[in-house]
């Protein structure tokens, strides 16, 4: 009897701490016109980010760049391309919360170029992410899982997992294969 109380008590002592963990999801998405979709009016990142806070009950936060992308392809290609070959770091707009009080932080982002947009790494440069757990997620048409060993360096001292990519077609007109994805990949993550 003994034993299996002190089972228990460990069960709940554990489950207590996995439920007081903060998990934080980060992402940047684009509306306008995208390949393949036409004109969309709710970016495809963002819908995965609201399926991983579903999951997850983990708390949304938008990057937002002060300067909005245009929404027409060629613009924002235009755009994108130029800031990349720049190495820029667009301001992003200031935040309600703060990062660093989170334990986990997923990371979501189009790839745009098979890398991040450059707004996100303005975002991991901007808070000290060491020692935090970071879930990258990703959508595309055909890159894949783009982006991340820069990532990893943007986010200097943290620990990166295993991303997951995420075909925006899926994310705009099939939402039960993306939440599929989703689920499948927070099961490896240990989330569900």
């Amino acid at each position: 009897m003994r034993k299996l109380v002190l089972i228990l008590l460990m069960f709940l002592v554990g489950y207590s701490m996995a439920a007081d963990k903060k998990i934080l999801i980060a992402y940047f998405s684009h509306i306008g016109e995208n390949v393949g979709l036409g004109m969309i009016v709710k970016g495809n990142t963002e819908i995965v980010a609201e399926m991983i806070a579903e999951r997850t009950g983990g708390t949304l936060l938008e990057v937002k760049p002060v300067t909005a992308y245009p929404r027409t392809y060629d613009e924002c290609l235009k755009v994108a391309k130029k800031e990349l070959a720049q190495n820029a770091r667009p301001e992003i707009k200031p935040m309600d919360i703060n990062p660093e009080d989170f334990d986990e932080i997923y990371i979501g982002y189009p790839v745009w170029l098979n890398e991040m947009p450059m707004p996100m790494f303005t975002f991991l440069e901007k808070y000290n992410l060491k020692d935090k757990l970071i879930h990258p997620f990703m959508t595309h048409e055909g890159s894949g899982l783009s982006g991340i060993p820069k990532l990893r360096k943007a986010a200097a001292g943290a620990v990166v997992t295993k991303g997951l990519a995420v075909y925006g077609r899926n994310a705009q007109n099939s939402p039960k294969k993306a939440q599929k994805d989703v689920d499948k990949w927070l099961k490896y993550l240990g989330v569900l």
